[in-house]
């Protein structure tokens, strides 16, 4: 992701970024890496920031269940500062190699779509209905309909909102062999974004009080230096040279802050939003079971009225309709148990990926912020040091 532009339509006004996607090969001397990108060529496309959030809600659409990358968040007001405009570069190209990197994602249809489609072709894709599927741009690069594809009903869609917002009421949810697992996970995840949001907290504490000593530092050196002006001799030189030494000490500690905030702050921001994910990915399994619920009551309740019809003389055409209601409600409902049993079991593959990389991504962490509090003070103590003999 580079070269942001800035551009004016009315009223408008958007920053647009260049997307470049070059083979593993591309690159003499790097290790490949494993993206399974649906056409291994180059491309270069222009993207704003709309378009990746388009990205990333049609990736939970795609592979519900799956732990999709943050994207940066939305900024109301300085958008288009030079420093803004470089960071979220900087953000949109993580969220892009992560998912691109991503094994549940990475051959996701949207990702190469947005990757490689033309701006006809993408606008298409992103004004698309329910039912709308793009083919891979590695063969025809053309938009397809779906077999059978219907615009979604509106009426039957409130239907539908109306029959789960009742399931979910009343608590009416199947019951599959990993509830208790799900239940487990849950637990684990929300004490696990209580106690991550507390060590960010106190990381930002440190990360301030290491900017306020920098500028107490320059205040002192700064005093001292005053000091030495208003006196003679040896006394006023020495006096100078310790606010010189401040001085230094107040660049090395703006600098030391710096680096803990980019290394250790964002990191654990950064994982905190990770963790958000992990739990819209456990919500989408939640909007899964909630829909094959609400199908199986359905199928319960054409039964029970097929039941009585048939009971009935002279029903035999109402009896015969339900039937056939039925029929679809029951094609419905093994459809979305299919759909919930394929999103549980990627959840329980994305949170188990997510414990292991997280172990790994917490040692590093901690091992950079010690190495950097390690370089911090020897170089603190270097300067102290040098000031002695220059008192002596």
């Amino acid at each position: 992701v580079s070269d942001p532009v800035q551009h004016a339509d009315g009223l408008n006004k958007y920053t647009s970024y260049r997307v470049d996607v070059r083979p593993p090969s591309a690159t003499p001397g790097e290790v490949p890496q494993d993206v399974h990108l649906m056409n291994n060529t180059y491309s270069a496309v222009l993207r704003r920031y709309s378009d990746f959030l388009w990205l990333y809600e049609r990736l939970h659409h795609e592979r519900a269940g799956a732990i999709v990358p943050p994207v940066p968040d939305k900024q109301p007001v300085g958008r288009f500062s030079p420093a803004f405009v470089e960071d979220r570069r900087v953000q949109l190209e993580r969220f892009l190699r992560r998912v691109a990197t991503h094994p549940e994602l990475a051959d996701s249809t949207c990702l190469d779509t947005f990757l490689r489609a033309d701006d006809v072709i993408f606008q298409a894709a992103k004004h698309a209905k329910t039912g709308t599927v793009l083919a891979s741009h590695s063969q025809s690069m053309m938009m397809v309909m779906a077999p059978n594809a219907v615009s979604p009903n509106k009426k039957d869609g409130l239907k539908r909102w109306f029959a789960e917002a009742k399931t979910s009421m009343t608590g009416d949810l199947v019951r599959s062999p990993d509830d208790d697992l799900f239940e487990e996970i849950q637990r684990y995840i929300h004490g696990l974004d209580n106690q991550m949001r507390n060590v960010s907290h106190q990381a930002s504490g440190l990360v301030r009080k290491g900017k306020e000593i920098a500028n107490g530092m320059f205040e002192f050196g700064l005093a001292f230096n005053l000091l030495g002006q208003s006196e003679a001799d040896a006394l006023g030189d020495a006096l100078s040279k310790m606010g010189q030494t401040a001085d230094r000490l107040s660049v090395l500690s703006a600098e030391h802050a710096e680096k803990e905030m980019a290394q250790f702050e964002e990191p654990l921001q950064d994982y905190i939003k990770t963790i958000h994910a992990v739990k819209l990915a456990l919500q989408r399994r939640h909007e899964k079971r909630l829909t094959y619920s609400t199908c199986c009551s359905e199928v319960d309740s054409k039964q029970t009225s097929l039941s009585k019809l048939r009971a009935q003389i002279g029903q035999e055409s109402k009896a015969y309709t339900t039937e056939m209601s039925m029929r679809r409600a029951q094609e419905a409902a093994e459809a979305a148990r299919e759909d919930f049993a394929a999103t549980s079991q990627r959840v329980l593959r994305e949170v188990d990926r997510f414990k292991r990389e997280k172990a790994e991504d917490m040692r590093r962490t901690v091992l950079d912020y010690i190495a950097l509090q390690v370089d911090y003070n020897k170089r603190m103590e270097e300067v102290w040091a040098n000031l002695i003999p220059q008192l002596e």
